[in-house]
């Protein structure tokens, strides 16, 4: 079960300030949630809009002091670092559209504070090795919101594919499916929609870069192999809509395996349907979101294995997770609240556990940037930068 205890150090809260998530986000109030759950740590401030008013405004309904509620992110900085160390900011919470991700998590690492980012940290992936040297340089912890790694069953799911349980990986299939963006909904008023629709705001995709990067992390993390090459198509079905809203590709691992990712918010039906299936030599699993406390093994000559969050048998990685006794299911929040609470352990112990980090990151952004190279040029087989 997951040990918040350790300590006076570590029992002290990390003091957190946030960046974006005021009225209307969807994102923003999933951290503060997480970060509740984590009970590690303590919202004193933020930014919540760019809006001065706005971000004043979400600051009192939060019930923050004033004079840490501020205007834009300079001010911020600005008077947390005239505070004394035991009383200033010590993380930083990047839920903004992604333009906003890499110039804030720069300006964070380089005033002395750690940082928590939603995915992608960046538009490039020049941009994300450059950020991935500052990460280094200045010794700062650095979390990326990968969040469907945060589940017990898919830590179990890594440790039983890294102890050999099923063998070398062949096939690995993995898909992400929503439909809430079947209409063009960025021109009904819908925030999420409008800037995840964007080029300027989104990056060089809209539906690879807002979802198929998790579907990439989950195969880089359950198999411990990059992808290496891609061949793909990226779609987008909706008309006048100017980034994908739905693709596929074929994948090769570095191991030798093959795969495929498909990623879509077109498939009317589909609320947040994550799933992953890998086949090894010796047997598969199978693990989806929507049903996150169930991960099945498959064998060739015995009945297959059903696997429920909680049981004693579990990986330490898995039990470390994990909050509640079996039967009594978690989900979404508590899996984002386990990487808030390993990036609070981080913080206060650099031994404890990391966070996924810049290093998926920068894997995610070159998968990205290879996807959409090999859509642009008819499907090709396209290296993904090591």
């Amino acid at each position: 079960m997951r040990n918040e205890g350790g300590g006076a150090e570590r029992e002290r809260p990390v003091r957190l300030a946030m960046l974006g998530g005021g009225a209307g986000a969807f994102i923003g109030p999933v951290h503060r949630l997480a970060a509740a759950i984590a009970s590690r740590l303590e919202l004193v401030g933020g930014v919540f809009s760019s809006d001065p008013e706005r971000s004043r405004e979400a600051g009192r309904t939060l019930g923050l002091a004033a004079e840490r509620v501020h205007g834009d992110l300079d001010a911020l900085v600005a008077a947390e670092s005239a505070l004394p160390p035991d009383e200033r900011v010590e993380l930083v919470a990047i839920v903004t559209p992604n333009h906003l991700h890499y110039d804030a998590a720069v300006r964070a690492l380089e005033a002395g504070f750690h940082v928590v980012c939603d995915k992608p940290p960046t538009l490039s992936l020049g941009q994300a090795r450059d950020l991935a040297g500052r990460v280094a340089r200045t010794g700062r912890t650095y979390a990326l919101t990968y969040t469907y790694l945060g589940y017990p069953l898919v830590q179990e799911a890594r440790a039983r594919v890294a102890a050999g349980a099923l063998g070398p990986i062949r096939r690995v299939v993995v898909e992400y499916l929503q439909g809430w963006l079947s209409r063009p909904e960025e021109l009904g008023g819908n925030a999420q929609a409008a800037w995840r629709t964007d080029p300027a705001r989104a990056g060089i995709s809209g539906c690879f870069a807002d979802i198929g990067v998790h579907a990439q992390s989950l195969v880089r993390f359950i198999t411990g192999e990059p992808i290496v090459e891609v061949a793909a198509e990226l779609v987008t079905h909706v008309p006048g809509r100017r980034l994908d809203d739905d693709g596929a590709a074929l994948f090769r691992l570095a191991g030798g395996g093959r795969g495929t990712v498909t990623a879509s918010q077109v498939c009317v039906g589909e609320a947040n349907g994550l799933s992953i299936r890998v086949y090894g030599e010796r047997g598969s699993l199978t693990w989806r979101q929507e049903n996150p406390n169930e991960l099945w093994f498959g064998w060739p000559d015995r009945p297959t294995e059903r696997v429920i969050a909680g049981m004693a048998s579990l990986s330490d990685a898995a039990r470390r997770y994990t909050r509640t006794p079996p039967g009594h299911p978690e989900g979404y929040l508590e899996a984002f609240a386990n990487i808030y609470a390993d990036t609070a352990a981080r913080i206060r112990d650099p031994h404890a556990p990391a966070p996924p980090g810049i290093e998926l990151g920068v894997a995610s952004m070159a998968f990205l940037e290879a996807v959409v190279a090999s859509s642009g040029a008819g499907g090709r087989w396209t290296e993904v930068a090591g």
